[in-house]
């Protein structure tokens, strides 16, 4: 009789909604990203998970606000997903 999931082959859906450890390779949720602030349009550095305000460097805006959890990006900023 054979198995309705395929344990060596998970679809990517229900392993994004495993914790991290659970996973068949385990991979954390944070990243880092570029986010462009919507004043200056300067980009700067921030961790998803961030724990402070993160301000702009030139206009000193603030671009990042903790929860949490992740960080609340403010509004009519723009993010992107920085590569590994």
């Amino acid at each position: 009789m054979p198995l309705a999931v395929d344990l060596l082959n998970p679809l990517e859906s229900s392993e994004k909604r495993k914790h991290k450890l659970k996973r068949l390779v385990a991979s954390p949720n944070s990243f880092f990203m570029d986010v462009k602030c919507p004043g200056c349009f300067n980009i700067t550095t921030v961790f998803s998970h961030a724990q402070t305000v993160v301000l702009c460097s030139s206009c000193a805006t603030v671009l990042a606000q903790p929860t949490g959890g992740k960080a609340r990006l403010t509004e009519g900023s723009s993010f992107r997903r920085k590569a590994n």
